[in-house]
């Protein structure tokens, strides 16, 4: 009788661990958008942060979008936006929590955000991080609608005040919303990092945001434990 009680007091215990480890690891999906001419692999770091902290795979959503040969010709079309929009709803879907956390690079960023809008989802959002993005445009790109060589500065794209550009800004895309960003960015700050006096990488109503000394792509590759920080905020 003493052995088999033992044994019930034993199932039970090991339920409860069960129990608690399951409910430790419900977390908010997270989605990586990557930006122009990259891919899902650009993650990798933030993958391994994220995986350190208690994430999984099948917490982390990569959508691939994109030409990955000839940049000039991505912008924010339903060709670009669909593979994101598909990424949230999957994430959101299978989230235990009921919502998602959403880190984006360079175009990706405002990519993200065209994708939010169009779902409704900023109340699915919890924490929205843009690192190294130009939600207020490039100046590379110049102002629309009088430099549209190429769909990346296009309509669709990221001329200064472009159509895109102006349904990007001024919205809510999470309860919490981040940028990281840099003034020695050669991508966004290519003329210069400012738009109307504004860094471009900084997001309308951001909670805050976060400079770092490093190039473009480096804001993404050495920036992983500011991202997870955040995340887990």
């Amino acid at each position: 009788m003493q052995h088999r009680t033992l044994i019930r007091v034993l199932i039970a215990m090991s339920l409860s661990f069960i129990a608690c480890v399951s409910q430790a690891a419900c977390l908010d999906n997270v989605v990586l958008v990557h930006g122009n001419a990259g891919s899902p692999s650009d993650w990798n770091a933030t993958v391994s942060t994220l995986k350190s902290q208690g994430y999984t795979d099948a917490q982390l959503y990569r959508p691939n979008w994109g030409s990955k040969t000839n940049p000039a010709i991505n912008d924010h079309g339903a060709a670009n936006t669909n593979p994101v929009k598909a990424s949230m709803q999957a994430a959101k879907a299978a989230s235990c929590t009921g919502r998602i956390d959403v880190i984006s690079h360079s175009m990706g960023v405002t990519l993200a955000m065209k994708a939010i809008n169009e779902l409704a989802y900023s109340t699915s959002v919890n924490s929205f991080i843009g690192i190294a993005g130009a939600q207020h445009g490039l100046e590379s790109c110049g102002v629309y609608p009088f430099n549209v060589f190429t769909p990346t500065c296009g309509s669709n794209g990221l001329s200064i005040d472009s159509p895109l550009i102006l349904s990007v800004k001024n919205k809510r895309y999470g309860s919490k919303m981040y940028s990281i960003k840099s003034y020695i960015d050669e991508v966004v700050c290519y003329g210069s990092c400012y738009v109307y006096g504004s860094h471009t990488s900084n997001i309308d109503g951001q909670n805050a945001t976060y400079d770092f000394a490093l190039g473009h792509f480096g804001l993404k590759d050495y920036t992983t434990n500011t991202q997870a920080s955040l995340v887990f905020q």
